[in-house]
């Protein structure tokens, strides 16, 4: 019996973002230990992300937040990061690109940049207090 209205599920491809995740670059891997366990002013980022047929370094889903990693291979391959963009910013995300130098380089100031991203968005810690007391 057809079910009508309810949402369609999408079916991740789990086992190729565990090999991508397996297969990480050491500025992903720099990258990953300050996104990682919230350490980001509390922000939650997931690594190896779907998107449609398209995977992701990292993800704030909250935020709408795809931050890329992007090393010798994307230099390579710009016409398909063109159309992989514009895939997802039509899904509703922003993409912010770092190359492996600045990651590797300047952490600090990546994760920076980061932050003043997210400063635009709402707190993912918002107060419990309620609004009047």
């Amino acid at each position: 019996m057809p079910t009508t209205g309810s949402p369609k599920f999408r079916e991740r491809d789990t086992a190729r973002a565990r090999e991508l995740r397996q297969q990480r670059s050491p500025a992903e891997q720099r990258l990953w230990n300050i996104l990682s366990r919230r350490q980001l002013d509390g922000w939650h980022f997931t690594r190896q992300y779907q998107i449609g047929p398209y995977f992701v370094d990292f993800l704030c889903r909250k935020a709408r937040l795809v931050v890329e990693v992007d090393g010798y291979s994307h230099d390579m391959r710009q016409s398909q990061d063109v159309a992989r963009d514009r895939f997802i910013t039509r899904e509703g995300y922003r993409i912010v690109r770092f190359s492996n130098d600045a990651v590797t380089n300047t952490l600090e100031g990546v994760a920076l940049q980061i932050l003043e991203i997210l400063s635009t968005m709402p707190s993912p810690n918002p107060s419990r207090e309620r609004e009047g007391r």
